[in-house]
């Protein structure tokens, strides 16, 4: 009885270190993104709406809700659901890289998309929702 116990001891043991071994390394062959250029004009583009209004922000985190959540999660720290199955790492947008970046490289990058990403200009055409949006982005800071 004890070798029995034993035995089925160590294949849980093994089958355990299988599983975290297996879920560790799928997510770390995602790639990381590459530097996603933006026109000089879009970079300066100052923004439809007041992006630290409290409003706008809670518009911006409901459109997030719908449209971003699934891969960037609910804190956009890159684990959405469905973001372990992409190609490409969804990205931390609460760090000081994604932060950097200009109001009009955000609202950019979410109107036109790329790879797995897919563009909002068609999706959300109220471009103060998608403004709304970079407001939530920003309240994502740490």
């Amino acid at each position: 009885m004890k070798t029995t116990q034993k035995a089925i001891t160590l294949l849980v043991t093994m089958i355990i270190a299988v599983v975290f071994v297996f879920g560790n390394t799928v997510n770390a062959q995602q790639a990381k993104a590459k530097a996603w250029p933006v026109p000089d004009k879009n970079k300066t583009m100052k923004a439809a709406v007041n992006l630290k209004d409290a409003s706008v922000i809670s518009s911006g985190k409901e459109a997030w809700a719908k449209n971003c959540k699934s891969c960037h999660g609910a804190k956009g720290l890159g684990d959405g659901p469905k973001g372990a199955s992409l190609k490409t790492f969804p990205g931390d947008f609460s760090g000081a890289a994604f932060q950097g970046s200009t109001d009009g490289e955000l609202f950019f990058r979410t109107n036109v998309g790329r790879d797995e990403m897919p563009g909002y200009e068609k999706k959300i055409p109220d471009a103060n929702e998608r403004w709304a949006l970079v407001a939530y982005m920003r309240a994502l800071k740490k």
